[in-house]
């Protein structure tokens, strides 16, 4: 099932009840190759709605989305996303997010938010397309900053509800606005939820967060003045925290995690 005559790999990204399915024994480590290995069988009645979404070095990707429909079968079981980002290597769970992502844009976009006609999949690109006032919509990427903020020896961690309820800690983030530069969304989340300053804003690196379709843009930054004062909103608690002495905080797979670590390396070579 895995090869044709072309020697093509074909790997299915199929989403049943907002999770992914995967070979029964599958080891999630071993990233998106696992997929090649799916049984065909278990999306059969879907198979006039796979819809190919990369092909390149002789690897094609197909999705299937079931939606809300449970998909059950002997060799399979199902997995979320978290999940996913928390075990597969980083640039395999690029391709579930890619996935998951065109899953959402396609189950929003059946109809024309223009005109409200009946829109159709383009078949060269990723894109629906309206035949009546011919409007085309692509998936949609939200970008987000997210910052680590240190002070001497101490780096300002938050909670918000979410962060709350899970028991941890995490650096500040916030959505990009329209019209304002990714530095200046740092400065103004920045000051909107805890009522301080940064400065020496620098890119660290970035991640794609499918939640539903976000983009984690992270900086790296240092206090500059200003007093704690949560917003109460978006943020419940914040505090300087001694990078030594942290509270329980994002694990390293994710974008935070890997802010709160680099912070931690340029404190140690500052105190060599």
């Amino acid at each position: 099932m895995t090869q044709t005559l072309r020697n093509i790999t074909k790997r299915y990204f199929v989403f049943s009840n907002d999770r992914l399915l995967v070979p029964a024994q599958a080891d999630l480590s071993l990233g998106v190759n696992l997929l090649a290995d799916l049984p065909i069988d278990v999306f059969a009645e879907y198979t006039e709605q796979v819809v190919s979404i990369r092909a390149i070095d002789k690897v094609e990707h197909h999705l299937v989305d079931a939606q809300k429909e449970l998909l059950e079968h002997p060799d399979v079981r199902s997995v979320s996303l978290r999940e996913i980002v928390s075990t597969m290597p980083r640039e395999d769970f690029q391709h579930v997010a890619q996935a998951w992502q065109y899953a959402v844009f396609l189950r929003n976009h059946q109809f024309c938010g223009r005109c409200g006609s009946r829109m159709d999949r383009v078949q060269w690109e990723m894109a629906m397309h309206c035949h009546t006032c011919h409007h085309r919509c692509y998936p949609r990427v939200s970008p987000c900053i997210i910052v680590a903020i240190r002070s001497g020896n101490k780096i300002l961690l938050a909670q918000g509800a979410r962060q709350k309820e899970a028991g941890f800690y995490s650096t500040l983030a916030g959505f990009v606005e329209s019209g304002e530069t990714l530095e200046e969304a740092v400065h103004r989340e920045v000051f909107e939820e805890v009522g301080v300053k940064v400065k020496n804003v620098e890119y660290f690196n970035s991640q794609p967060w499918p939640f539903p379709h976000s983009l984690m843009v992270g900086y790296l930054a240092e206090y500059d003045e200003g007093e704690i004062v949560v917003d109460g909103k978006e943020i419940h608690k914040a505090d300087w925290f001694d990078i030594d002495n942290l509270p329980v905080v994002p694990p390293k797979f994710s974008i935070a995690g890997r802010l709160i670590e680099e912070t931690q390396k340029r404190m140690a070579q500052d105190k060599i």
